[in-house]
């Protein structure tokens, strides 16, 4: 009786511990990217994993966000690079009525906004488009706003609070202020240029999608 008792505990560990769902997660193709980019800057959040595998590719952004940021214009508008997911922190405003690029590993904080379109100055019920560019490893800072027709070339950090109305597409900067403007500049100092690092994943995801499978799901799905 006493051995019956420790096979039913044992089970009951297994499946309501953790450990079954550990082992499905980790080993079951369907659950995979969860557990493959539980470390990453962009984690895939359950919730709108799910949403995208049973709803289908049509039925949203296919990148986490976090349920306090908001997403207005189309997601087939968006390309998100690997391992970023603007909206995946709390409290962004991410706006594709026009086009949005974000580079490879690109940290988004909190709180930021990205704008790809204006009111349109003699009739505001129209937007004014105007794509934003954000290269590969960019930081942008808590509560900044980057405005329509930006490029930010890679590793440009904006600092928290900016407001960001120029372009800086030679990267390797910080900029701050309002308008923002560089207060530190590295993309001429080859000695220290050099020293940022091109770092990669072990796993690879745009989003919810692996990047080896990345290509065809633009070509099919994407306006961009």
């Amino acid at each position: 009786m006493l051995s019956i008792l420790r096979f039913f505990y044992r089970v009951y560990n297994f499946i309501f511990h953790g450990r079954c769902y550990q082992w499905l997660i980790k080993n079951t193709s369907f659950f995979r990217p969860l557990y493959e980019t539980k470390y990453n800057e962009s984690p895939i959040a359950f919730g709108q994993w799910f949403r995208y595998k049973i709803l289908g590719k049509n039925s949203g952004p296919y990148w986490p966000i976090h349920p306090t940021s908001t997403f207005r214009g189309s997601w087939k508008n968006v390309y998100v690079g690997i391992d970023a997911a603007p909206g995946v922190s709390p409290g962004c405003y991410i706006q594709a009525i026009g086009k949005i690029f974000i580079g490879d590993y690109a940290q988004i904080a909190p709180n930021v906004g990205i704008l790809s379109a204006n009111h349109f100055m003699l009739d505001i019920r129209k937007h004014v488009m105007n794509e934003v560019k954000i290269g590969k490893y960019c930081r942008i800072g808590m509560g900044s706003i980057i405005h329509p027709g930006v490029v930010l070339g890679e590793f440009t950090t904006v600092a928290a609070g900016s407001i960001v109305t120029n372009s800086f597409p030679q990267g390797y900067c910080v900029v701050s202020g309002n308008p923002a403007a560089i207060v530190e500049d590295y993309s001429e100092k080859m000695n220290l240029k050099e020293k940022f690092l091109h770092y990669k994943n072990e796993f690879e995801y745009n989003g919810f999608i692996p990047s080896i499978q990345f290509e065809a799901f633009r070509k099919e799905y994407l306006s961009l």
